[in-house]
């Protein structure tokens, strides 16, 4: 562990992980996983050896996914093995499980639906986390009524909509991940907490917390529901499970690859250079790496369709941006060049605007290339565009859309109540 991490005193110990306060921070504490494994609450229960460390690996590996798409957690950094510092919560005792398909207890407590119904979109339950209950099913007018305090925060109708819209795209995000692999993610539970008044994804995420089907193949599961089927547990079955456990955590180094994407921006003129900027950088806060040009369709178009083919020849996926304003041949020219995607946005200015943007809108037959006037609405666009292909991108699209629709609900309840 870290010399600069001093552990304070304990502050709750549960079946598989131990939480302690830092001795030298308040709003941070220490998460320190156990070499344990546990079903059916705590009925079943054995030490498996070297867990901690798998455990806190996946962990960490999905917070820093989900903390790079954009979502709000209270993971803060890895610091041994065994151990992650995260935010002070103020835990809901509440488990949220988002379902793609029908399995497990589903089944049991909904007679009449096959295994393998699937829900589009995923199907959200709620539970109480009661070990003496057995974390009874909780429905939302259940929920709302008991008016739960956490950290001085009722968990009302506002805060039940964001936990469940949350939910729905962590498990959306790491369902897109895990399928750049071939694997189905089937189900996963998930904890929230506050901190600061603010509602973030918290708790371990793990092979504990979800069905994970490689192939989409229920015989191939990875997931602790292998522990739980066991008729007899030995040593060989617990060396499986870990085995499992460990194979999960090393796919999971995969799901965060370089970029396999980007966007090209052309500029008709150096003279756009500033709006070609814009462009650019609205481009790097969806994760798409974007590259600037020079060349002018009407006074050097060979060297423009030189510039294409190099771009087309390394058989990157990319997305071509036109920024050309005055009779734009540009984005023509590229469109009528390529089988990939061109987009025109071009520098609109001055009294002529309204006439120049014709060049882009009004094309001869045999082109497509779309138009999109404001530098953030370009960079969107390639972003959706890339996103059908880059798991990652389409996370952060996710996420953005996510963090605006909380601002959005936030905002909405300030003004009611002012």
């Amino acid at each position: 562990m870290s010399t600069d991490i001093k552990k304070g005193e304990k502050i709750i110990e549960g079946k598989t992980k131990i939480v302690y306060k830092l001795a030298n921070d308040a709003n941070q504490v220490l998460l320190v996983s156990k070499d344990r494994i546990t079903a059916g609450d705590g009925v079943r229960a054995h030490d498996l050896q070297g867990k901690a460390a798998i455990s806190t690996a996946t962990t960490v590996q999905v917070f820093e996914l989900l903390h790079t798409a954009g979502i709000k957690t209270h993971f803060k950094r890895k610091v041994s093995e065994t151990s992650f510092i995260c935010d002070f919560c103020h835990m809901i005792p509440i488990e949220w499980v988002t379902r793609r398909v029908a399995t497990g207890s589903f089944l049991r407590r909904n007679p009449g639906v096959n295994e393998g119904y699937r829900f589009c979109p995923p199907k959200q339950e709620t539970f109480f986390k009661d070990d003496e209950n057995h974390d009874p099913q909780w429905s939302t007018e259940q929920l709302l009524e008991a008016k739960l305090n956490c950290g001085g925060t009722i968990i009302g109708q506002i805060e039940f909509d964001i936990i469940s819209r949350m939910s729905v795209t962590v498990f959306e995000i790491l369902e897109k991940a895990w399928s750049s692999l071939d694997c189905s993610l089937i189900d996963m539970k998930l904890e929230f907490g506050i901190t600061n008044g603010e509602i973030v994804l918290a708790d371990i995420i793990d092979s504990d917390s979800w069905r994970l089907w490689p192939s989409g193949d229920k015989r191939l599961m990875k997931d602790k529901q292998v522990y739980r089927n066991l008729k007899e547990v030995t040593p060989d079955a617990l060396e499986t499970v870990k085995r499992n456990f460990q194979w999960v955590a090393d796919k999971l180094e995969l799901l965060m690859p370089k970029p396999t994407a980007r966007a090209v921006v052309i500029m008709g003129s150096p003279s756009d250079l500033s709006h070609c900027k814009k462009i650019e950088a609205a481009c790097q806060q969806y994760g798409v790496p974007c590259e600037l040009r020079v060349s002018s369709a009407h006074k050097g178009t060979n060297e423009t369709i030189s510039i294409l083919q190099q771009y087309e020849g390394e058989g990157i996926p990319t997305v071509f941006i036109a920024v050309a304003g005055c009779s734009n041949g540009l984005g023509p020219v590229l469109s009528g060049n390529s089988t990939g995607p061109v987009i025109n946005c071009p520098p609109l200015a001055g009294e002529w605007a309204t006439a120049d943007i014709w060049s882009s809108l009004r094309l001869p037959s045999g082109l497509g290339c779309s138009t999109v006037i404001s530098p953030d609405g370009a960079a969107l666009a390639t972003a959706q565009i890339l996103a059908l292909r880059d798991h990652m991108i389409w996370a952060t699209l996710r996420a953005k859309q996510l963090n605006t629709w909380i601002a959005l609900k936030q905002a909405d309840r300030q003004v009611k109540d002012s």
